[in-house]
């Protein structure tokens, strides 16, 4: 089978993901293509699992001269694919374009090429004219897509209310560590952040607006009236670098941003609490992560988290109530507070804090639940049986 895969930028999670399913698709015996730009197979190096890489100009924001050319290329890239499988929404609305005629009338589309699976990865989160931009994204893919797969519920909800014929849910795995912390982990780790005795509170994320990172800020301000006071440790880059250090640097906060890192299971081994405080997540890698970890944790409660943690359904607590969402004995592996709510936030680490037995039995569900994670062998299985269903069924 000839597989097509569409992504634009990236240099995080949907990367690491197309990677895994090109890799698993050469492995069982697919002919695979991945057509994005230059600096994703820079980044994650498509071309070394066995798949065939093609360059094509898919940027993260609209550009209609750019987006035009897109097009026409992914039209002659994709003619001889028996299956295509976009993942993002701008990726996903331009291949749609690429593989389908639109016919007269407002969003009708008549199929031109192969069947076509959008997976989207991200919600809209901006507002304005950018949200109306997307919001037209989305109408295209949910009525161009032959399949759509959402990684978090509010996704695939909010694709059946646009009308998309097929819905899904997508396996979104981390993929296992390379190598474990070894026993002196924590302590060397700890021992170069100059931690010593304070807890160490651990965020991994992309400095940007999702991340929810001035919610964090907010709660560390509380967290340095502590005795002792804990040093809250945020991994990663972004373009809100100098933004956020400027603000820890002018309210003598107690955090100290460490840039991106390559050694993020020996972070968590050093962490007494991880935390999470996005606005919004699909099925975050570092979750999974954590939860592999055996880490007490804080998240927000948003996208696909309860489900990773596996607190579906209502719960105690909520927005405004300043407490955090901790749930029964089959999902108690994190407390979850609501987005935006850094009392909610500062509380939940707190009790952990001042709980060892609470924080032990947080990382022991964590581990627990990590079992019941999906691998990457599972997110393949998933898509080679979509795959072969599609194909079956095109004329």
């Amino acid at each position: 089978m000839r597989v097509a895969l569409v992504l634009g930028t990236s240099a995080g999670g949907v990367g690491r993901h197309v990677l895994s399913t090109a890799a698993g698709m050469v492995a069982a015996g697919a002919r695979v293509l991945v057509c994005g730009p230059a600096a994703t197979e820079e980044l994650f190096s498509f071309t070394g699992v066995g798949a065939r890489f093609a360059e094509v100009d898919l940027a993260d924001r609209p550009r209609p001269l750019n987006d035009a050319k897109a097009v026409r290329r992914l039209r002659t890239l994709l003619r001889d694919a028996d299956v295509v499988h976009a993942h993002g929404l701008r990726a996903g609305a331009l291949a749609v374009a690429a593989s389908a005629r639109i016919a007269p009338g407002p969003l009708r589309f008549s199929k031109g090429g192969p069947p076509l699976v959008v997976t989207l990865h991200n919600a809209v989160i901006a507002g304005g004219r950018t949200a109306a931009v997307y919001g037209a994204l989305e109408r295209v893919v949910a009525r161009g897509a032959d399949v759509v797969l959402g990684v978090s519920p509010d996704l695939e909800d909010r694709m059946r209310a646009l009308g998309a014929r097929s819905v899904g849910h997508a396996l979104v795995p981390a993929p296992p560590p390379r190598t474990q912390p070894g026993p002196a982990a924590r302590a060397d780790v700890r021992a170069e952040l100059g931690v010593g005795e304070r807890p160490l509170i651990l965020t991994v994320a992309r400095l940007a607006d999702q991340k929810g990172l001035p919610t964090l800020l907010d709660a560390a301000a509380a967290w340095g009236r502590r005795a002792p006071a804990p040093l809250v440790v945020i991994a990663g880059d972004g373009p809100l670098e100098a933004e956020l250090q400027a603000r820890i640097e002018a309210d003598d906060l107690p955090v100290r941003l460490v840039g991106r890192r390559s050694d993020v299971p020996d972070l968590l081994a050093a962490s007494d609490v991880a935390v999470v405080p996005s606005v919004w997540e699909g099925q975050p890698l570092i979750v999974q992560e954590i939860l592999r970890a055996g880490r007490p944790l804080v998240a927000t409660r948003v996208g696909g988290i309860p489900t990773m943690v596996g607190a579906e359904g209502p719960a105690a607590g909520g927005p405004g109530s300043g407490e955090p969402l901790l749930h029964g004995p089959e999902s108690d592996a994190a407390l979850l507070v609501p987005p935006g709510d850094a009392q909610a936030l500062e509380r939940a680490v707190s009790r952990i804090l001042d709980d060892p037995a609470l924080a032990v039995r947080l990382g022991a569900a964590a581990a627990q639940r990590a079992t019941a994670l999906p691998t990457e062998a599972d997110a393949v299985d998933q898509l080679t049986g979509l795959y072969l269903e599609l194909h079956a069924k095109a004329p």
